[in-house]
């Protein structure tokens, strides 16, 4: 009886030694991932202070931009057309903008994109929507032809026959011998005549 209790005894104290090195363990593994975290961090965190510190604030870092010494040579007259423009201070100079256009967005990917809805709008008749799309595709890309000639055949569709006009010539400014020339010339003979 001894014996098995002794036994039972043993088998008691392996299971707790186990199970307490399983924990121990457990516990060391999770301290060397918080560890590996937060040494992760610091070099991160190193690496940052390490670009701040090339990045000074310091004269040796400006940009010079002043012109050339012979800009006034080789560009003569450009001093007069950017005088109201450039200030000569420009921390204490407000510049002047009244001689400054409206300037619109340069984004031919855009009005690519607005000239192919307005084909699908255009496709199902629905004039009024494609005359937007062409129209917005020609605020991101002044000058592009087919939205200039589509603009037209939208004008004449919805009635409008003056802005018709007025676009099929564009068209014929932008392509005189484009894929649609012959198509807009017609056009504008046919608006002519009803007049």
């Amino acid at each position: 009886m001894r014996i098995r209790f002794l036994i039972v005894l043993l088998a008691l104290l392996a299971t707790i030694a186990v199970a307490q090195d399983s924990s121990d363990k457990a516990a060391s593994d999770k301290a060397a991932s918080n560890k590996a975290a937060s040494d992760k961090a610091a070099s991160e965190k190193a690496a940052a202070n390490d670009r701040d510190a090339e990045a000074s604030s310091s004269r040796d870092t400006r940009i010079d931009i002043s012109p050339p010494k012979d800009d006034a040579k080789n560009h003569p007259g450009s001093k007069a057309a950017v005088a109201g423009l450039v200030p000569d201070n420009p921390v204490t100079t407000v510049i002047d903008t009244s001689g400054i256009q409206e300037f619109h967005p340069w984004n031919p990917m855009k009005a690519s994109k607005d000239v192919d809805i307005g084909n699908f709008y255009f496709n199902r008749r629905n004039y009024r929507a494609a005359l937007d799309r062409y129209k917005e595709a020609l605020y991101y890309k002044d000058g592009d032809a087919v939205a200039s000639f589509r603009v037209a055949v939208c004008e004449e569709k919805l009635g409008d026959k003056a802005d018709a006009k007025t676009y099929y010539e564009k068209y014929l400014k932008i392509l005189p011998e484009g894929p649609l020339a012959k198509e807009a010339r017609a056009s504008l003979e046919r608006l002519a005549t009803a007049q």
